[in-house]
């Protein structure tokens, strides 16, 4: 049976974002492999932006990442930290320039009252229960997190860890190097 990937195809992360109270919490493994090779595992996947009044977590190919996150926070700056319309823009930006359309990543962005995700063909989606994951084992991680958050008391942090620790014990590409930031709504503090 042959892979459906390239063996040069780089696959990595699981990002998930949980919202809980005045809480918001965003985490992600550290697992960057290059095809069936891990060549990473302690990848920082998550970066404050805005001062901190901004987390953002990105999967897919980190340079094309790096490329979004440098175009988000001219953005974020431009539009005085207004995640909504930065994001706006930059999904409008990334689907009609032709050198942004080539790249390949999905971004989760949260402030203290707001949770997005940003794809390159315009997507800016709020999800209604404040859970969002995306990356490899993003399925597995929002599954989780969907089952802890209805049947625990767990603060977002706490789910956000646990079930990022689900999603590596059932996805390849991601790993227990976990790390979890947090935000509290009224204070922007990370």
């Amino acid at each position: 049976m042959k892979h459906k990937h390239e063996p040069n195809t780089i696959r990595s992360t699981t990002i998930l974002t949980v919202r809980r109270g005045s809480t918001v919490a965003i985490g992600g493994d550290g697992q960057v492999s290059l095809g069936d090779t891990v060549i990473k595992h302690d990848a920082k996947k998550i970066r404050p932006l805005a001062d901190g009044k901004v987390l953002c977590g990105f999967a897919g190919s980190a340079a094309d990442a790096f490329a979004l996150l440098d175009r988000f926070e001219g953005k974020l700056s431009q539009h005085k930290a207004n995640l909504k319309r930065a994001a706006i823009e930059l999904a409008k930006e990334w689907r009609t320039d032709k050198a942004l359309r080539r790249l390949e990543s999905l971004l989760i962005a949260v402030s203290d009252s707001t949770t997005l995700m940003i794809g390159g063909s315009g997507d800016v989606i709020e999800p209604t229960d404040g859970i969002i994951g995306i990356g490899s084992g993003g399925m597995y991680a929002t599954a989780a997190a969907r089952a802890l958050f209805a049947n625990t008391d767990l603060p977002a942090q706490e789910i956000v860890k646990e079930s990022l620790g689900i999603a590596a014990n059932i996805c390849v590409y991601s790993n227990q190097h976990i790390a979890v930031e947090s935000l509290s709504q009224g204070t922007g503090d990370a």
